[in-house]
C-alpha cells in the first residue's frame, strides 16, 4: 500500500469542513496524511482541522484554487495525491476504490460525484473540452443512469474529488496560478491528455458535492473568472491558426454562454472576464506548451465533441449543447 495524501484547498469553508472531515474519518481506506491549504480563512477552519487531526498550511491571503493545490503538493511527498474540493462528502469505499484504480495502472482516477441529498442526480463524473474552448461536466444535472455505470478510460478528471500518482505532477507540472479558481482543472487535464496520460472514471466510487460553495455558480466573481479562463484556454492551448480551423465554434460557444449569463443577470461580469482574457492574451500565449503539444489539441477536441454527441443521444438532448451543435456542425 503507497502513502495517500488528500489536499484540500480552503478559504473560509468551516462549515463544508464539519462534513468532509467525518466521511474522510469513515474510509475504508484512510488517507495516511490531510492536508487543508488554507488562503487566509478568517473563519474557524483551521482550529477545526487540527481538532480533526489533520494538518494545516496557512497562506497569507486568498491565492486560490491553483495556488493552494500546488503549495499542497509541494509541501508533500506521499507518492499519491488526493485533491478534494472542501464541499464534498466521500461514502466510505471512494479512496479505497480509487486507489485500487491506480495501483491496476492508471494516471488519475475519480468517481461518481452527486448533487448534495439527491443520491440519484449527479454533479460530476468526468470532463470533456469542446473546440468552442468551453468545458463540459459531463453527467451534470442529470438523473444518474444506465451510462454513467461503467468504468471507462477518461482524459480529464474534475478536481472535485480526484486521486493521482505524485508521477503525474512531476511530469506535467502543478496548476496553472494564472486561472486562479474555474477551470483550473481542465488546464491541467488537457496537457494530461497532450501527455498521453491515462485516467479512469470508478462509478463505485461516490460522493456528493455542494457545488461552488465558496461562493455560488453564478457569483459575478465566479462567472468573471470562467469567461476570463475561457479565453486562456483558447490562448494556451490552441494552435497560432485555430482562428482558420475553428474560429466560429470559439466566437458562437463563448457568444452562447454569454446568453445563459445574461438570464442570471451577469452579462456585465462576462463581459468583464472576457475583456481580461484578451487583455492578457499574449502574456497565456506565451506559455511553455510547444507547437507540437498545440496542434495535438484540435484532434484531441474532435475526438471529445464526437463522445459528448453520443452522450447526449444516450443521456438526452441538453438545450445548450443541442443549439451549440447546431451552430457549428
Amino acid at each position: 500500500m503507497s502513502g495517500l495524501v488528500l489536499v484540500i484547498p480552503n478559504w473560509n469553508g468551516e462549515g463544508h469542513l464539519r462534513r468532509l472531515f467525518p466521511s474522510i474519518a469513515a474510509q475504508t481506506r484512510r488517507p495516511d496524511r490531510v492536508l487543508v491549504v488554507d488562503n487566509g480563512s478568517t473563519d474557524g477552519s483551521a482550529s477545526y482541522v487540527r481538532q480533526q487531526g489533520g494538518e494545516v498550511l496557512v497562506l497569507p491571503h486568498n491565492l486560490g484554487f491553483a495556488a493552494a493545490v500546488n503549495r499542497g503538493i509541494s509541501a508533500t511527498t506521499e507518492p499519491l495525491v488526493g485533491i478534494l474540493n472542501n464541499d464534498v462528502v466521500l461514502e466510505p469505499g471512494y479512496l479505497g476504490f480509487l486507489e485500487d484504480t491506480l495501483n491496476s495502472g492508471a494516471a488519475f482516477a475519480t468517481g461518481k460525484i452527486y448533487q448534495p441529498g439527491r443520491n440519484t442526480v449527479l454533479d460530476a463524473t468526468w470532463d470533456l473540452v469542446t473546440r468552442s474552448g468551453l468545458a463540459v461536466r459531463c453527467g451534470h444535472n442529470l438523473i444518474d443512469g444506465a451510462a454513467w455505470n461503467e468504468p471507462k478510460e477518461i482524459a480529464l478528471a474534475p478536481l472535485t474529488a480526484a486521486l493521482f500518482q505524485r508521477t503525474v505532477f512531476e511530469r506535467v507540472g502543478g496548476l496553472d496560478e494564472r486561472f486562479e479558481s474555474y477551470l483550473e482543472d481542465v488546464d491541467f487535464g488537457l496537457r494530461c491528455a497532450v501527455s498521453r496520460l491515462k485516467g479512469r472514471f470508478v462509478p463505485e466510487a461516490r460522493a456528493e458535492h455542494w457545488g461552488s460553495g465558496t461562493l455560488g455558480v453564478w457569483h459575478a466573481a465566479t462567472v468573471r473568472r470562467m469567461s476570463r479562463n475561457q479565453v486562456y484556454l483558447v490562448a494556451k492551448h490552441f494552435p497560432s491558426d485555430w482562428p482558420l480551423k475553428v474560429g466560429w465554434p470559439v466566437v458562437a460557444g463563448q457568444l452562447l454562454w454569454g446568453l445563459a449569463t445574461v438570464r442570471h443577470g451577469r452579462a456585465a461580469a462576462w463581459l468583464a472576464g472576457k475583456l481580461a482574457g484578451v487583455w492578457n492574451y499574449r502574456r497565456i500565449r506565451s506559455s511553455e506548451e510547444s507547437s507540437a503539444a498545440r496542434a495535438a489539441v484540435l484532434p484531441l477536441l474532435d475526438g471529445f465533441e464526437r463522445e459528448l454527441i453520443e452522450l447526449q443521444m444516450k443521456t438526452g438532448t441538453d438545450r445548450f449543447w443541442s443549439w451549440y451543435f447546431r451552430c457549428t456542425r
